[in-house]
């Protein structure tokens, strides 16, 4: 499943929201195992921190996003499900495709910014009444949508400064 122009029940909504959570699980896997699995070369400061804030960013996502799930009147969609469907969209790189953990911070950076934008687009050219709270939903999507872009730039800025 993919984002449409618009959404129009709870139960596509959570499943969109699930993408979301699957998503965040990968960015934050990746990071997990980028810091991992740094070398001695790799490693400062500055590299050390922008992992470090992803994983713990991409956990708050996730944890938000959970919430707003709760919220809605709709079955959960089988993980393996979910995963699939990210798989087939949004994760057909691995990071042995990127040049660099950086890159492929980015890349995971810019993917969510771009899933997140979709969805908030897709949320407001709805007319549908959800289960929860549409301003409650948009707000929160529009602050982790925002935390994505922040993190674009965040490893843009490092990516330059090692320039």
């Amino acid at each position: 499943m993919t984002v449409n122009d618009r959404v129009s029940t709870d139960t596509q909504l959570a499943r969109l929201l699930q993408i979301g959570i699957v998503l965040e699980e990968v960015v934050e896997v990746r990071a997990a195992r980028h810091y991992e699995t740094l070398s001695p070369e790799e490693r400062d400061d500055d590299i050390e921190a922008l992992l470090e804030d992803a994983r713990e960013e991409s956990a708050d996502h996730r944890r938000r996003l959970e919430s707003l799930i709760d919220q809605l009147d709709a079955d959960a969609v089988p993980l393996e499900e979910v995963e699939s469907m990210v798989e087939a969209t949004y994760a057909q790189t691995g990071p042995e495709d990127f040049d660099g953990i950086l890159y492929d911070q980015l890349h995971g950076e810019e993917t969510a910014y771009k899933f997140y934008d979709d969805l908030i687009g897709a949320v407001e050219a709805s007319e549908t009444t959800f289960a929860l709270d549409r301003e409650e939903l948009l707000a929160t999507l529009k602050a982790i949508r925002e935390e994505e872009a922040e993190g674009v730039e965040e490893v843009t800025e490092v990516m330059e400064a090692r320039e």
